[in-house]
């Protein structure tokens, strides 16, 4: 897929899913935005791709840090074509001793990160006229409820946020939809005990856990023409092990 003169603003972007989409928009020949925490993980994501690469640090949980990456976004390319959150934190929390701040800190990233993305993301496509595309990352562990409880919530509230916001923005040519990941071989699911890892895995038809890459396949078919007549959808990438 050619991604020629589109303007690409990915979170979560330093490592895992988020930086393998980088690269695949990168190599398509996009304009890639690498919008991370980490700003030499950000600065690492984009390296190679000279002057179509713009490395953002951005805290998605902080309204004013958002506002500030879409406007340096804004500045040095003009607006925004395509907005990937990617951007996710986990923690392991029984729920009944689930303190405080790991929920507002999962929350925080995983839902009211992506709303304010979305928002930034969908302002600067009205504003610069772009018939844009919006790729949220939620996670099958939204609809079998294995995992921590503010995991699980917070990307079962993607799934409601991408259905609400696909319908408002259709009328502007905004497409938003959602991956739902299996488990995948990132460094968060490399935090997860052996024990449950292997559970997991073994609970998935196709014996295997998903890579980075084809996450990142995913996303440029939804951001691409092919995928012009989709939106307000949840797509299962997860080998099988549920069906949306």
């Amino acid at each position: 897929m050619d991604f020629a003169d589109k303007v690409v603003f990915v979170t979560g972007a330093g490592q895992g899913m988020g930086q393998a989409i980088v690269h695949h928009f990168g190599v398509a020949g996009a304009k890639v935005v690498a919008a991370d925490i980490n700003a030499d993980a950000a600065a690492a994501a984009v390296a190679g791709f000279d002057d179509r690469g713009l490395a953002l640090a951005c805290n998605v949980a902080d309204p004013a840090s958002v506002k500030a990456a879409f406007a340096a976004v804004a500045e040095r390319f003009g607006g925004v074509d395509i907005v990937v959150n990617s951007a996710g934190v986990g923690s392991v929390d029984a729920f009944l001793d689930t303190p405080d701040d790991n929920w507002m800190r999962v929350v925080g990233v995983n839902l009211t990160g992506t709303f304010l993305c979305c928002r930034e993301g969908a302002r600067l496509m009205r504003q610069c006229g772009a018939k844009g595309a919006i790729i949220n990352v939620s996670s099958t562990a939204a609809m079998s409820g294995e995992g921590p409880s503010h995991y699980c919530a917070s990307k079962a509230g993607v799934m409601g946020l991408t259905r609400s916001i696909a319908r408002e923005l259709a009328a502007s040519g905004i497409r938003v939809n959602t991956i739902v990941p299996g488990p995948t071989n990132t460094p968060m699911m490399a935090g997860i005990p052996d024990e449950w890892m292997q559970s997991m895995i073994k609970a998935i038809p196709l014996g295997r856990m998903c890579e980075p890459e084809e996450i990142a396949r995913v996303a440029a078919f939804l951001a691409s023409d092919d995928a012009g007549f989709i939106t307000g959808q949840n797509i299962a990438v997860n080998g099988g092990m549920a069906f949306i």
